[in-house]
């Protein structure tokens, strides 16, 4: 399962992807916000859906209002972590506890979030243990990357595994979590 974010990781001031801009209005009630998104971006996450090997599911401030998202942004109705509006601060409890959900429920995960993804530190380990999990916190400002969906295609790809191999018997999965460590600027667990 895919746990999707949207400021900072969709809509971005400068997402680049060798090409210009598109650019258009979401609202959230009353208020009207700005979106900025790379197209080609959005034609990897609508193929991605179409295949099938992953389950998208919003997972930002804006899942109560996730119809005017998939409407601007030509995407399949997706699932939501929640339903309601939720503060900032709520939605943050909120988005670590839909990860820990869906690795309880024994599925893999992928959690791409600008803000919310741990780089590092215990939250970080309890995720990432076994391997069952790829975390991409992107530039907010960039939002996601060629780069980063090779990362996410490839831990779809890969078969799921017990955990990280070493060596000559590192999987598929071993290595998209490597191309995802090296993305978020960490190091090689000691092991790989």
């Amino acid at each position: 399962m895919w746990l999707l974010d949207v400021d900072g990781v969709i809509n971005a001031s400068r997402p680049g992807w060798g090409g210009p801009p598109r650019s258009g209005t979401a609202y959230s009630g009353s208020d009207a916000y700005r979106m900025r998104w790379a197209p080609t971006l959005l034609d990897r996450i609508r193929a991605l859906h179409r295949a099938g090997g992953v389950e998208i599911r919003w997972c930002s401030t804006w899942c109560a209002d996730a119809d005017q998202l998939e409407r601007l942004l030509a995407l399949p109705r997706l699932a939501r972590a929640w339903s309601g509006h939720l503060s900032a601060g709520a939605a943050a409890a909120a988005k670590l506890a839909a990860a820990r959900d869906v690795l309880a429920r024994g599925r893999r995960l992928i959690w791409t979030d600008d803000v919310e993804v741990p780089a590092s530190g215990p939250v970080h380990d309890e995720l990432t243990k076994g391997g069952r999990a790829l975390l991409i916190a992107p530039s907010p400002s960039r939002g996601l990357q060629p780069e980063h969906m090779d990362a996410i295609e490839a831990f779809i790809s890969a078969p799921a595994a017990d955990g990280p191999g070493s060596g000559a018997n590192a999987t598929p999965a071993d290595e998209a979590l490597l191309i995802a460590r090296r993305l978020l600027g960490g190091a090689p667990p000691p092991s790989l």
